[in-house]
């Protein structure tokens, strides 16, 4: 059992390095994402998070944010996790960076389980010791070990 009652393959687990804007942080999420077989298309799968993403910054508050979509070229549902130290702009409502980004990519038509995985994620985000573990972590390994406790 994990964290998130959601497995996050360690491969789709990136530590990202200093000085990203959104776009170079995303980039690699997706980039991380895209050899995962649940993905049949990485480029529409990028161009559809960015697409997304310009609509309405994902950014939440609290150091979080959380990209995500819902297309045809994901067969299903499948997330993604960064860690970032110095953190990134998201233009999150409290003006705070976001320190963790979760992307979710899910199938078309599953509104349900995107919801109810959202809804874990944000639960167990709010544990502020968790969240501090994974901020400690430098690698997808210790990433994955804190998910998987």
């Amino acid at each position: 059992m994990t964290q998130l009652d959601i497995v996050i393959p360690k491969e789709q687990i990136v530590i990202l390095p200093e000085g990203l804007d959104k776009r170079a942080a995303i980039d690699l999420l997706v980039d991380a994402m895209a050899g995962n077989p649940v993905i049949t298309d990485a480029e529409a799968f990028r161009t559809a998070v960015f697409e997304r993403e310009a609509v309405m910054s994902t950014g939440i508050g609290n150091g979080v944010a959380v990209p995500h979509v819902r297309i045809a070229e994901v067969t299903v549902p499948t997330l993604g996790l960064a860690v970032s130290a110095e953190g990134v702009d998201f233009q999150a409502l409290d003006n705070r960076p976001a320190h963790i980004i979760v992307l979710f990519a899910t199938p078309l038509g599953s509104e349900k389980t995107y919801l109810a995985m959202l809804a874990k994620v944000m639960l167990v985000l709010r544990n502020r010791n968790l969240y501090a573990s994974l901020l400690s972590c430098h690698t997808p390994e210790e990433v994955h070990a804190v998910l998987n406790r």
